[in-house]
């Protein structure tokens, strides 16, 4: 599922914000680190003339918050109207989709079901129209959610972390599949106002941090994850700053035994959580090893000496 993100175009419309709580599970090699802010969100339009209205028609407005005192969504909204009987599959029939803030769209009298999304926040209810005009609100509380990396105080570069989104708390039993995955450093994802898990995967080996946030409505959510980890270099060298060998396959291992990420190269880069590990080394039949130790912040190269 791809993340759901606030449009480019998303620069006003703020209200006030409250301090939230994180929470990271015990042993996940990382911290975090949650404040929120008002929600930036796209600028009220204009709202368009009314439109004619024919005789047996009914003129529908639509307008939704996030929050009964919070001002009008300016935008990013997608509204769909469906007809309010079953077809024979058990679906509703799309009748009218309008991606307008505050649209005004003109439907024989009769019922409806009115649907609006925003991002992976949505809301639904039954419509029914009658004499020359109706307008229906809707209440959407949802807010926004902002993620980046961290190793000490260095920004992790965007193209190298990314984060999965579950609904819920880590630590309860259910679904655990996610709800926006692949997310990347500075997107906004909009969800309903809620606890989430979010799973930071800092390179492709093993440097994880596993949180609980907890989003409100009409509140940007920013959270920073600090990953205890560094980036290490393997090499295979005949001696000590030589050149690296070509066509060698590596082994990282914990100190048990466990492997933690296989490779094939010259250079192979892996991101490895803070600890102690097994570097081994395969190439021209012969096996090469060596023990090394990683520490957060500390980027280098592990040679490993074919001898």
């Amino acid at each position: 599922m791809l993340a759901a993100s606030v449009p480019a175009y998303a620069q006003s419309s703020l209200f006030s914000a409250t301090p939230s709580t994180g929470m990271v599970s015990p042993g996940s090699g990382g911290q975090l680190a949650p404040s929120q802010s008002p929600l930036p969100l796209p600028s009220s339009q204009p709202p368009l003339a009314m439109p004619m209205v024919p005789a047996g028609q009914v003129a529908l407005t639509l307008s939704a918050r996030f929050g009964k005192d919070a001002p009008p969504v300016g935008g990013g909204l997608t509204w769909r109207i469906y007809g309010s009987k079953q077809e024979t599959d058990g679906s509703f029939k799309l009748l009218k989709e309008d991606k307008t803030p505050t649209p005004t769209l003109v439907l024989p009298a009769g019922n409806y079901i009115v649907h609006v999304g925003f991002g992976l926040a949505t809301a639904v209810k039954p419509v029914q129209l009658r004499g020359q005009s109706v307008h229906e609100e809707f209440n959407l509380p949802a807010g926004g959610l902002r993620i980046e990396g961290r190793v000490g105080d260095v920004r992790v570069p965007a193209g190298q972390i990314s984060f999965d989104v579950y609904k819920g708390s880590q630590f309860e039993a259910g679904d655990r599949r996610p709800i926006a995955e692949h997310v990347m450093t500075g997107e906004v994802v909009m969800v309903p106002e809620g606890t989430y898990y979010i799973v930071s995967n800092y390179g492709d080996a093993n440097s994880v941090v596993r949180s609980d946030i907890r989003v409100g409505a009409g509140k940007l959510t920013d959270i920073t994850v600090t990953h205890r980890a560094a980036a290490i270099t393997l090499k295979l060298v005949g001696d000590r700053g030589g050149e690296a060998l070509a066509n060698t396959a590596w082994s990282v291992l914990t100190p048990g035994g466990d492997v933690i990420k296989e490779s094939i190269g010259a250079f192979p880069r892996v991101i490895l959580a803070e600890g102690e590990y097994r570097a081994i080394a395969r190439n021209e039949g012969k096996v090469f090893e060596r023990e090394f130790k990683v520490v957060t912040g500390v980027d280098g190269d592990v040679e490993v000496r074919a001898r």
